[in-house]
């Protein structure tokens, strides 16, 4: 049995009818239903977001691939962090820390709870992240008893990583809890 709902729905009036698409379901009033997917945002968008442009080719392009995906994306989705985030962001140099708190500020932060400490150990005890980190192993628990429909995060040993993430949605599962689908922001672009 799975926790908690995953998305927001609401009612948008629309202009004129048009076809059917990913996300809406237009009815003959024309109104159309729109599923408002959840996006957990793990701490590496967040201070991709904020850091000055890096030297490594590789790490630059994912830092314009995460402020592409800012700039046209997120507006589609609900965004939250958690405590975690917050934690993680505070630290390291104060004004890029101060940047980092400013960029979350307006963002609903989700509580790490029983639950998903509950759910943190049982990964951690089984394996599939080490005890060192026991960070994303809460980030992908808050994500997870939350509902979230994503978790996103350019975290790639450890949260966007398709083996663990096989191995954390088992326990999830085991655990009751319908895990999100973790991706980069490069994977959430849509169309």
């Amino acid at each position: 049995m799975a926790h908690g709902h995953r998305s927001r729905v609401f009612l948008s009036r629309q202009l004129r009818p048009r076809a059917a698409t990913r996300l809406s379901l237009p009815s003959q009033f024309g109104y159309c239903l729109q599923v408002i997917e959840k996006v957990y945002i793990e701490t590496t968008i967040v201070s991709y977001l904020t850091s000055r442009p890096s030297g490594d080719s590789l790490t630059r392009s994912h830092q314009e691939l995460t402020r592409d995906w800012w700039d046209r994306r997120r507006a589609e989705f609900d965004i939250y962090v958690s405590e975690v985030v917050l934690d993680e962001a505070a630290r390291g140099d104060r004004t890029m820390a101060t940047a980092r708190l400013n960029l979350v500020q307006s963002i609903p932060i989700l509580a790490v709870n029983e639950d998903a400490r509950t759910l943190a150990t049982a990964i951690l005890r089984s394996a599939a992240l080490p005890r060192k980190a026991a960070a994303d192993a809460l980030h992908i628990a808050v994500a997870t008893v939350n509902a979230m429909d994503y978790l996103l995060s350019w975290n790639c040993t450890h949260i966007a990583n398709a083996i663990i993430a096989r191995r954390i949605s088992a326990i999830s599962r085991e655990m009751g809890f319908d895990p999100p689908t973790v991706c980069t922001p490069e994977e959430l672009m849509g169309e």
